[in-house]
């Protein structure tokens, strides 16, 4: 009897929580595929860092296959669920399909970025949910400020320091907090001439700084920005976004090249295309976890409303601690559901408290309730972090020991622009590439072009959506460009390696400069052509060689020049073989030798070496051999005159026939 197969979509919090403990309860009684577009679980929580130099990108990504025992590890991205015929079909990164095959499928695609109808916010703001965004802000961020301190206008200056961040949640708050100890670090390094300090802004629509945390919690995190410069602004959002900078709501106009978009998430447009009852985006599920009516589909995570049992006719809200706890009760349904565990479970939880870490040893914190602010607050900040991940803590720990003794690496590294990570992202977690079907220019538009021009609109990952019900069933991995497809180019095509024949590469053969052909004047005989052995010390025979097929030939009846990329197309090796291009000029006669030598065999027989390789220790060619047209089984009888040196040295035959005398 074949063993069940359980597909977990996603590998987030909830997901990687479930496969996880999955791979604990079966024990090899059932076969577990994770379906991932990357091969790592982001710690999301400590992105912040991530974005602000204090830790590494590799530090908050832990290794699925490394960390998930028994559990086979797919990439790609699912962009349609049948659950009739229990199949799931994904895209991987590359552009290729697959489909995958389940007895329990749980649903953890997580969340994108929320996108408002505020005009021009899709094309000149950025999210902050994924590793290609964080470091597209380090870099961004980073290249304002050089940026400012060359300028010699103030107000260019000023706009450049200027750091518009939308949504006072959890996320928003952090990044202001250590964006601004980011700045003020490499000012303090580099001051400006102008003597202007960066400027961040954090703005929100809701009363208060993390409205949807205690509000003790608040008011500790909005006196810590407060007391670093932040300027914030409750009530108040933006209402126009250019350019140059944006509106606000209250009708200030702020000049800046930096908005961070912070406002909240969405749940992933994957599950509206199942046509199953929804609560605002997401699948409505029973307090085990489990879609009514569908005993073999579950769902967890920011895409599942999950009932809220200590708070009846609510749900649990979409934050990591939530997401992570599902995954455990997750998996225990789904291995009581095949007979393997034990009883089902309803989710039950009891608020442990939130951390907010607001940089340097300042944090947040309420654990067990407890309302905790300074260094004390930043130690029981990290200390929760370190036990919350599910891997690389000496390394975490490493880098904010490092951060605390040395000064931080302001520099770009340029790894991401802007056109790779949208707003509008179905797939926030990886950037976009060029090379989509849409997009036939080499390479992407501009760091800073409007997202109207960012690749088409579409990504191989899948196309984005405007809203919470955009492009369902279009979602798609954007790891990379499809087979055949300009990310990766065609030969004789800009950024890849030129084809033979092309400028910029070493010469083909019978070029000037280059190597000779087989069989051609002046290099290495071939092996088995017709002709008899000519007696020893005769001057040279004008007479070539046959031709082999697939050798390579002359470019432009070798005249020299660099071929344009129509003849380069035609230099491809899927002509007739054996069929030699016309010449424009007759071979030239040259001067015997005077050195008898003896030429030197092939290493390898000539129908054994690849088309256009010259066997080693064959001589130069000269400069102007030509391709024959018909060579004939005898040499002529009448032999023209040599003619005048060409090149210093020894001089070849032109017959492909070795002989005495010949170098």
């Amino acid at each position: 009897m074949s063993r069940p197969r359980i597909v977990i979509v996603g590998a987030g919090f909830a997901g990687y929580r479930t496969a996880r403990t999955l791979s604990r309860l079966t024990r090899h009684q059932a076969d577990i595929t994770l379906l991932n577009p990357t091969d790592y679980f982001l710690y999301l929580p400590l992105l912040p860092q991530v974005a602000a130099g204090i830790l590494e990108p590799r530090r908050v990504s832990v290794s699925l296959s490394g960390t998930l025992p028994r559990v086979r590890l797919v990439l790609g991205e699912a962009d349609g669920i049948d659950l009739d015929g229990r199949t799931v079909h994904y895209t991987d990164p590359e552009g290729g399909e697959g489909t995958l095959r389940y007895d329990r499928l749980v649903l953890a695609a997580g969340s994108v970025n929320k996108l408002l109808p505020i005009p021009g916010v899709a094309e000149h703001a950025h999210g902050f949910r994924g590793l290609p965004e964080a470091l597209y802000l380090r870099d961004h961020v980073t290249r304002q400020v050089e940026l400012a301190a060359a300028a010699g206008d103030r107000a260019e200056c000023a706009a450049r320091c200027t750091f518009v961040v939308v949504g006072a949640g959890y996320t928003g708050t952090e990044v202001a907090a250590h964006g601004q100890m980011y700045t003020d670090a490499q000012v303090r390094r580099h001051p400006m001439r102008t003597g202007m300090r960066p400027r961040w802004m954090l703005l929100d629509v809701a009363e208060r700084v993390l409205p949807e945390m205690d509000e003790r919690l608040s008011r500790t995190a909005e006196r810590v920005l407060r007391q670093r410069g932040v300027d914030v602004r409750m009530g108040t959002s933006v209402k126009e976004a250019t350019h140059d900078g944006v509106l606000l709501t209250d009708g200030t106009t702020v000049d800046t090249r930096t908005l961070v978009w912070c406002v909240g998430v969405r749940p992933d447009p994957l599950v509206e295309s199942l046509g199953l009852p929804m609560e605002r985006g997401r699948l409505l599920v029973d307090p085990h976890l489990q879609v009514p009516g569908r005993p073999e589909l579950f769902a967890c995570g920011d895409v599942a409303a999950v009932p809220d049992l200590n708070r009846p006719g609510q749900y649990t809200p979409m934050t990591a601690q939530h997401a992570w706890r599902h995954g455990k009760v997750c998996a225990q349904n789904v291995a009581a559901s095949l007979g393997i565990g034990g009883e089902r479970r309803d989710y039950r939880h009891r608020d442990m408290g939130f951390v907010v870490d607001l940089g340097g040893a300042k944090a947040a914190a309420n654990p067990l309730g407890v309302p905790m602010s300074g260094p004390a607050a930043g130690a029981v900040t990290r200390g929760y972090h370190l036990a919350a991940m599910p891997g690389n803590r000496v390394r975490v720990a490493a880098d904010w020991l490092l951060d605390a003794v040395l000064p931080r690496q302001a520099v770009q590294l340029g790894l991401v622009r802007s056109w790779s990570v949208p707003l509008e992202s179905a797939s926030p977690e990886v950037a976009r590439v060029p090379g989509r079907p849409d997009n036939d220019a080499a390479g992407g538009p501009a760091d800073g072009a409007p997202a109207g021009a960012r690749s088409g609109g579409d990504s191989a990952a899948g196309r984005s959506g405007a809203g919470a019900g955009a492009e369902a069933g279009a979602h798609r991995p954007g790891g990379g460009p499809a087979r055949g497809r300009q990310g990766e180019p065609a030969a004789n095509q800009p950024g890849r390696e030129p084809a033979k024949n092309q400028p910029g590469r070493e010469p083909a053969k019978n070029q000037p400069g280059g190597e000779p052909a087989k069989g051609q004047p002046g290099g290495e005989p071939a092996k088995n052509q017709p002709g008899p052995e000519p007696a020893k010390n005769q001057p040279p025979k004008n007479q070539p060689a046959e031709k082999q097929p697939g050798e390579a030939q002359s470019a432009a009846g070798g005249s020299g020049r660099q071929r344009r990329p129509a003849e380069a197309a035609e230099s491809r090796p899927d002509r007739a073989p054996g069929k030699p291009r016309k010449t424009s000029e007759p071979p030239r006669a040259t001067k015997p030798s005077t050195t008898p030598t003896t030429p030197k065999p092939s290493a390898m027989p000539k129908s054994s070496r690849p088309p256009g390789a010259r066997a080693p220790g064959a001589p130069a060619p000269s400069r102007s051999a030509r391709p024959p047209a018909d060579p004939g089984p005898e040499p002529p009888a009448n032999q023209p005159p040599p003619g005048p040196d060409i090149a210093p040295g020894p001089v070849k035959r032109t017959d492909g026939r070795a002989a005495e005398g010949d170098s």
